[in-house]
């Protein structure tokens, strides 16, 4: 997988008090398991409480999990490059997800390996390609400028075109959310 570099530029205050970018360069904290060779995921943000606070060091600085921190968020651009029939047939999603800290948001489904399900509600754009979201009983087929709002269902992504996929998402923890069991 050749995985897409992500600038990523940070502001923030000097002691005077006036703007300045506190962080610019490549986002350093990628993920590209053996569990998943198709997926690379780059976290560029997180927050850890509501109402947030700015902070000046990078908080993705270790390692790369699902979910956002209790009561917080995470920023990141997830890369989808087309899949492989033949290695999806041989998928571990159980395996997959317990590299990113989630084995248990895996969800036991016939239509594909990698159906999860996060105690998040998600914005996402899709900045690059195409991707098919598989929910429990339809396909959604999803291209650029697309957005989506995943409301704590059970989904799967699958990248079943030619070129790589990048979606932006926004995941927030929703864990304290009374609609939620």
């Amino acid at each position: 997988m050749d995985i897409r570099p992500v600038r990523r530029v940070v502001t923030g205050h000097d002691a005077q008090g006036r703007a300045v970018v506190m962080m610019d360069g490549l986002a350093a904290s990628v993920l590209n398991r053996p569990s998943r060779p198709d997926v690379a995921l780059t976290n560029l943000w997180a927050t850890g409480d509501r109402p947030t606070t700015r902070t000046d060091h990078d908080p993705v600085d270790g390692p790369v999990v699902l979910p956002p921190p209790p009561g917080g968020t995470v920023f990141r651009i997830v890369q989808f490059d087309p899949e492989d029939p033949e290695a999806l047939a041989r998928a571990d999603g159980t395996a997959a997800f317990a590299d990113l800290g989630a084995a248990g948001n895996v969800v036991a489904s016939q239509r594909h390996p990698y159906m999860h399900r996060t105690e998040t509600v998600d914005y996402a754009v899709v900045l690059q390609g195409s991707i098919t979201m598989l929910l429990d009983d339809e396909d959604v087929e999803l291209t650029v400028g697309d957005v989506i709002i995943q409301n704590g269902t059970n989904h799967a992504w699958a990248n079943r075109g030619t070129a790589p996929c990048l979606i932006a998402f926004v995941l927030i923890d929703a864990t304290g959310d009374p609609g939620r069991g």
